[in-house]
């Protein structure tokens, strides 16, 4: 399986649907009367989990891809369908991070005209912390996805195989040697 990175202008265009979404939410909630602005207090605390989890899991990984075999004598082997599921929650975190933090965005946008009163200075500031936390998210998402990247292999054509290949044609010669001068 080959995985790429997400390319940077995804995040961008999350943030724009997102602050295009809660733009028209507020406008809605304006419009209708329906108190649908802002987000409870722990749905921040709880996206703030959800990518604390997903750093942890990326860090597990970057670990033991980095770690050289012969040492991984004593290390829990790591599943590779953990690693790929890994891979998929960081680029997930990510891209999500960013539309959430357009969509609370654009709802602080929309409701700063009216911040004197109470019910739109609520929802502003449980949008505030509720985007500082999907920026987090969004941040924990793209250094997740890069530390779940393998180390580049070494191909023929490496520095390193030259010379494990050269060692390799060396020692047989060298053993010949000893052996016809005895």
């Amino acid at each position: 399986m080959s995985a790429r990175r997400t390319p940077w202008w995804y995040y961008p265009i999350a943030v724009g649907g997102g602050l295009l979404g809660g733009a028209l939410l507020a406008k809605y909630d304006e419009m209708s009367g329906l108190s649908l602005l802002g987000v409870p207090w722990f749905i921040s605390a709880l996206l703030l989990l959800i990518g604390a989890t997903v750093l942890v899991m990326a860090l597990r990984v970057h670990k033991y891809a980095t770690t050289d075999p012969r040492k991984r004598v004593g290390m829990k082997p790591l599943d590779p369908q953990a690693a790929v599921s890994t891979l998929v929650l960081a680029k997930a975190l990510a891209l999500v991070g960013a539309a959430l933090t357009g969509w609370y965005g654009g709802q602080i946008l929309m409701c700063l005209e009216h911040a004197e009163a109470q019910y739109y200075a609520q929802a502003i500031l449980e949008c505030a912390i509720a985007c500082a936390a999907c920026v987090i998210d969004m941040v924990i998402g793209i250094v997740g996805e890069w530390l779940c990247q393998l180390p580049p292999m070494d191909g023929p054509e490496s520095a390193t195989m030259k010379e494990a290949s050269r060692q390799r044609t060396i020692a047989p010669t060298a053993a010949k040697t000893r052996n016809v001068r005895s």
